[in-house]
C-alpha cells in the first residue's frame, strides 16, 4: 500500500511539475475569466434593453480627460475602453505570443505546424464564407469579424467538460487561439487604421527600436519599457495606426531571457535558507542582521530567475482577465435588440453568425486534415479527429476580438448593432455545439 507521504515525495519529485503548474495556472485564470465574460454580457443586455438603456448608452460617450493643463488627452470613456485598457489587453496578447514563438507550442517547426495551420483555415475560411453569404449585402468591410477566436470564451467552455479533456486539447486550443490573435492583429494593422500621419509613425518607430536595444544590451529595469511605451501608444494613436498595435509592438521588445540558470538559483537559495536558519532554529520577534540579508539575496535571486517577459505576463494576467475583459464586454455588447433598422434576421447578423458557426469548423477540421495527410504535423498524443472537431465548433466563439473589430469596421450604428448581435448568436451557437458534442463524445471514450 502506498502511503500518504510517498504520494506527497512523488509529486515533489515529479520532473514535469515545474512545465505543467505554470500553464494549468494559466488555464484556470482563462477559464474563469470567460464565465465573468458571460457575467458582463448578460448584464450589458440586460441594461441596454431596460429603462436604463439612456443612461447606459450617455455614460460611455461622456469625455473624461487625462493629462494636467499643459498636456492633456480627452476622450469619451468608451474609447479609452476600446484604445486605452484594450491596447493592455493586446500587450498581453503580445508577451503570449513571444513567450509561444520562444518557448512554447510556437517554438519549432514540427510543434507549431498543426495549430498555425489551423488557426489559418479558421481565418480564411470564415471570412470566405462572410463574402459568399453577404454578396450584394451592406458590411462587406466587415469581413474581418468571424475571423477571431475568443481564447476566454472558448477555454471557459472548455472547461466545464472538467478532468475528461485531453490536456494536449487544451494546449492545441491555446496555440491556434494565439496564432488566430496574431492574425486579426495584422488585419487590424493592416485593413482598419485610418489615414496614416507618417512623421509621427516614423518617431514611434524610432522610440520602438530604442526598447529593441535597450532589450539588445540587457537593460531589464520595467519603468523604461513602460513610459516610452505609453508614449508609442500616444503616438500611434495620433499617427492613425489602432494604438493597440502598438501593445503588441511594445511587448516583442520586452526582454524574455533569465540573468540566472535554475541550477545555480536552487543552489543559491538553499545556501540562503541555511544561513537564514541555523539548526536549531529559534522563532523569535526580530529577525537578525544575518537573517535580514538571507532575504534580500533570496530576494535578488528572485528577480534574477524571472524573466521581465514572465514577470509581466503573471502580473497582468489577473488585471487584465477580471478587469479589462469583463469592462469591455460590459461597455460593447450592449446590443438593442428592438427598434429602427434592427432584426434578427438581417443579412450581416446572419452571415456573421453563419460565418463563425461554419467557417471556423470547416476551416480548423480541413485544414488541419491536409497537414497531417501532407505529413507536414501530426495529431498530438491522445488526440483524435473528434476533438479536432469540437475544438473547430469552439473556435468559433469570436466575442471579444470581433467586437472589437466591429467598432473598427462600421460607423453605423444600425450597423453595429447587426454586427454584435451576428457575433453573440454565432458565440453562442459555437459554444452550445462544441459543449454538447464534446460532452458526448468525451462521455463515450471514458
Amino acid at each position: 500500500m502506498t502511503t500518504r507521504k510517498e504520494h506527497r515525495k512523488d509529486e515533489i519529485n515529479d520532473p514535469f511539475d515545474s512545465l505543467k503548474q505554470p500553464f494549468l495556472r494559466f488555464l484556470r485564470v482563462e477559464s474563469s475569466g470567460g464565465i465573468l465574460l458571460i457575467v458582463a454580457t448578460i448584464a450589458a443586455l440586460i441594461v441596454a434593453n431596460s429603462g436604463w438603456a439612456n443612461y447606459y448608452e450617455s455614460f460611455w460617450k461622456q469625455d473624461f480627460t487625462v493629462g494636467a493643463e499643459t498636456f492633456n488627452l480627452t476622450k469619451p470613456i468608451i474609447l479609452w475602453i476600446n484604445d486605452g485598457l484594450m491596447a493592455i489587453f493586446f500587450f498581453l496578447v503580445g508577451l503570449e505570443i513571444k513567450r509561444e514563438l520562444l518557448a512554447g507550442e510556437l517554438s519549432s517547426p514540427k510543434k507549431a505546424a498543426l495549430p498555425i495551420i489551423a488557426a489559418i483555415g479558421g481565418m480564411v475560411v470564415p471570412a470566405g464564407l462572410f463574402f459568399l453569404f453577404n454578396r450584394g449585402g451592406q458590411g462587406m468591410e466587415g469581413w474581418g469579424i468571424p475571423m477571431a477566436t475568443d481564447i476566454a470564451f472558448s477555454l471557459g467552455v472548455l472547461s466545464l467538460l472538467g478532468k475528461r479533456v485531453p490536456l494536449a486539447l487544451k494546449v492545441f486550443l491555446v496555440a491556434f487561439a494565439i496564432v488566430d490573435d496574431i492574425g486579426a492583429i495584422l488585419v487590424i494593422a493592416i485593413f482598419y487604421s485610418a489615414q496614416i500621419h507618417w512623421s509621427l509613425l516614423f518617431i514611434a518607430l524610432g522610440l520602438l527600436a530604442v526598447l529593441f536595444i535597450f532589450n539588445a544590451i540587457n537593460i531589464r529595469f520595467l519603468p523604461f519599457y513602460m513610459v516610452i511605451g505609453w508614449v508609442i501608444w500616444y503616438l500611434f494613436l495620433k499617427a492613425g495606426i489602432h494604438p493597440t498595435i502598438a501593445g503588441v509592438l511594445i511587448a516583442f521588445a520586452i526582454p524574455a531571457n533569465r540573468k540566472i540558470r535554475l541550477k545555480d538559483f536552487t543552489f543559491r537559495m538553499n545556501r540562503n535558507l541555511e544561513d537564514f536558519c541555523v539548526e536549531p532554529c529559534e522563532d523569535s520577534m526580530t529577525l537578525n542582521h544575518k537573517q535580514l540579508a538571507s532575504i534580500d539575496n533570496m530576494q535578488s535571486q528572485i528577480d534574477k530567475v524571472q524573466s521581465p517577459l514572465q514577470q509581466l505576463e503573471h502580473n497582468l494576467h489577473g488585471f487584465v482577465t477580471y478587469i479589462v475583459m469583463p469592462l469591455f464586454a460590459f461597455a460593447n455588447a450592449g446590443v438593442v435588440l428592438t427598434g429602427v433598422g434592427l432584426s434578427s434576421f438581417e443579412t450581416l447578423t446572419l452571415s456573421i453568425s453563419g460565418s463563425l458557426i461554419f467557417g471556423k469548423i470547416i476551416g480548423i477540421l480541413l485544414f488541419s486534415y491536409i497537414t497531417v495527410k501532407m505529413g507536414i504535423s501530426a495529431l498530438p498524443d491522445n488526440i483524435k479527429w473528434s476533438h479536432i472537431l469540437g475544438a473547430g465548433m469552439l473556435g468559433g466563439i469570436g466575442f471579444t476580438m470581433s467586437l472589437f473589430i466591429s467598432n473598427l469596421a462600421y460607423d453605423s450604428i444600425i450597423l453595429i448593432n447587426q454586427a454584435k448581435l451576428g457575433i453573440l448568436i454565432g458565440s453562442l451557437v459555437a459554444a452550445v455545439l462544441g459543449f454538447v458534442y464534446l460532452k458526448i463524445i468525451l462521455k463515450r471514450e471514458q
